[in-house]
């Protein structure tokens, strides 16, 4: 028997309510946590939580960056100007950490130097990465996709070089989850670790 329900049309919500609602039933999602580099060479660092992986080969990814105060945030604009960043992924080491990049800094503010991280160099890119993240990686900007009758803009990007912390990799080729430890987000200013795992193996047809 069907459970009783709320139904609630979207376009009802006023002002940033349907956001709200959205961010806390599309939940846990994992956490972009990117390195730009503008072309005055700017360092920015940013979270991202609308972000997910779109294409395994080759690695693609997608976030989408949202606006500030009427005009493209920091990132976007690095982007766009430079055509790299590094996904850093943030463990529960760097969570508070990483919240404190959040804040809506001034363009010239490297939010490296406000949440004390030090810089690694990468590769591929000249954007460097966070030094203490357990995973990083380094991408090319593939497409900007503006979404429509909103101010996001979906990032898609090619993922050239992985940065992964020794011990976490395991022989088969993938990262230990326990290990990672990764956080996610929530919503209003909850996050998560992992908690349970579950091994469910999909059906042989």
């Amino acid at each position: 028997m069907p459970q009783p329900t709320i139904s609630i049309d979207s376009a009802d919500l006023e002002g940033r309510n349907a956001y709200r609602l959205l961010i806390s039933v599309v939940v846990p999602r994992p956490i972009a946590w990117v390195s730009t580099l503008g072309s005055d060479g700017s360092l920015n660092l940013a979270p991202y939580s609308f972000f997910n992986g779109v294409s395994g080969s080759p690695p693609t990814v997608m976030f989408s960056v949202g606006q500030r105060a009427g005009r493209p945030k920091d990132t976007l604009r690095n982007i766009k100007e430079t055509g790299e960043c590094v996904i850093n992924l943030v463990d529960r080491a760097l969570a508070e950490r990483m919240v404190k990049t959040a804040g809506e800094w001034e363009y010239e503010v490297n939010e490296f130097d406000i949440a004390e991280l030090e810089t690694a160099p990468s590769e591929l890119v000249k954007t460097p990465r966070v030094a203490a993240a357990p995973i990083a990686m380094e991408a090319r900007l593939l497409q900007l996709v503006p979404v429509p009758d909103t101010t996001n803009t979906i990032v898609l990007a090619r993922i050239l070089r992985f940065h992964i912390r020794e011990g976490l990799l395991l022989p088969k080729g993938t990262v230990d989850p326990v290990g990672f430890d990764p956080v996610a987000r929530l919503g209003r200013a909850h996050y998560t670790t992992l908690g349970e795992i579950m091994t469910i193996l999909r059906p042989t047809v």
